[in-house]
């Protein structure tokens, strides 16, 4: 039910705009391998993001238990022990689109925001983002790096060393004028 709400409370954050575009099959990747150790790499594609085109707000929700890895065992370890996703199920980013322009057909541009992970909210600035425009469908495609310890993560000293100190963050959203 709180899903529900949140997704509601994120869509009437662009309530009175025009131009809207939403996805809720986005993709992000995140990868914090470290050369010679298992691959420590999670894809989720249920993740709902929505734009205003108008002003550039930008907003996305991702579902902390739908991040998939090749390994069911680390699957659980970081449901459990890192993302504690049943405390906290929801990551949220909310930031906008820097000088957005709806012609441009294909363009590079910074989003600033925050992200809310693990109870936990911090500035994300100057994440670079391409965005594409075909027809009335927009691509974003982007990636930043994250530190762990900055939303209170512990990694234990014993896989330390198997886990990299900066995980980063794949995304790529296409979404439909609404």
């Amino acid at each position: 039910m709180k899903s529900v709400y949140l997704f509601f409370t994120l869509i009437s954050f662009f309530a009175f705009s025009q131009e809207k575009y939403l996805t809720k099959t986005g993709m992000l990747v995140f990868e914090a391998s470290v050369p010679s150790f298992e691959e420590i790499k999670a894809t989720n594609t249920n993740v709902t993001a929505i734009f205003n085109a108008s002003n550039g707000e930008f907003a996305t929700l991702a579902l902390v238990k739908g991040f998939r890895f090749k390994n069911a065992l680390m699957e659980e370890h970081f449901n459990e022990s890192y993302a504690e996703s049943d405390s906290f199920p929801k990551a949220i980013f909310k930031g906008v689109v820097e000088g957005f322009k709806e012609n441009n057909a294909l363009n590079n541009y910074l989003i600033n925001g925050t992200l809310d992970f693990h109870g936990v909210t911090e500035k994300i600035q100057n994440i670079n983002v391409q965005i594409k425009k075909l027809d009335s469908k927009l691509t974003f495609k982007g990636n930043f790096e994250l530190n762990p310890k900055e939303f209170d993560i512990e990694i234990p000293k014993i896989v330390s060393s198997k886990i990299a100190d900066k995980v980063i963050v794949v995304f790529e959203f296409t979404m439909v004028k609404k």
